[in-house]
């Protein structure tokens, strides 16, 4: 038996986020993998080395982060305001993404499988708040690459995401947002 998973995982760049939004520059999954998973690493450090409070393996967060919508190579990216539609497409949705995701974890080798499992299928409890504020606090910073392109498209979603993520009560993200935030609306020349 082939072992799929891993050529699946490579299949993620092919996969477009924001798909009911005219987008200036497109971003796939793949890209937006990469960024959780550096801004979860990020919020993990934050809440443990900055305000020193108690905080998950900041790796284990960052990697977590990386397979988190691992499902989507199989379901595509379903646009948000239909994902959240209504409670019973929610769920209904949840369950699509987790029969996606236990359809990957049979490509893998039987032995690997509970390294990959909670990965997958996103149920670790301790990296799961981590994954969910970097994956939200990503859309907030898509949505300001857009506006600083002058894409008005993306103002709704930006207010969106913004209330969003206060509405969390994590912390390290409104410390991200005070400290870390601003320089994402500047170009390189003022990097």
């Amino acid at each position: 038996m082939a072992n799929e998973f891993y050529a699946l995982m490579g299949r993620m760049r092919y996969i477009t986020r924001w798909g009911l939004m005219r987008n200036t520059f497109s971003e796939n999954i793949a890209e937006h993998s990469h960024q959780t998973a550096v801004l979860a690493h990020a919020l993990a450090l934050i809440r443990r080395d900055v305000l020193q409070l108690p905080t998950p393996d900041p790796d284990r967060c960052a990697v977590a982060a990386m397979y988190h919508d691992a499902s989507e190579i199989l379901t595509g990216d379903l646009p948000t305001p239909i994902k959240y539609y209504n409670p019973e497409i929610k769920d209904a949705y949840k369950e699509v993404e987790r029969i996606a995701g236990k359809r990957l974890l049979e490509r893998l080798p039987e032995a690997l499988r509970p390294s990959y499992e909670h990965l997958v299928l996103e149920d670790e409890e301790q990296t799961l708040p981590f994954v969910k504020a970097a994956d939200k606090l990503c859309a907030h910073i898509k949505c300001l690459e857009e506006q600083k392109a002058g894409n008005t498209e993306f103002d709704t979603a930006a207010q969106q995401t913004w209330e969003a993520m206060k509405a969390m009560h994590r912390p390290e993200l409104d410390w991200f947002l005070e400290n870390c935030l601003p320089p994402f609306t500047m170009n390189l020349d003022q990097l």
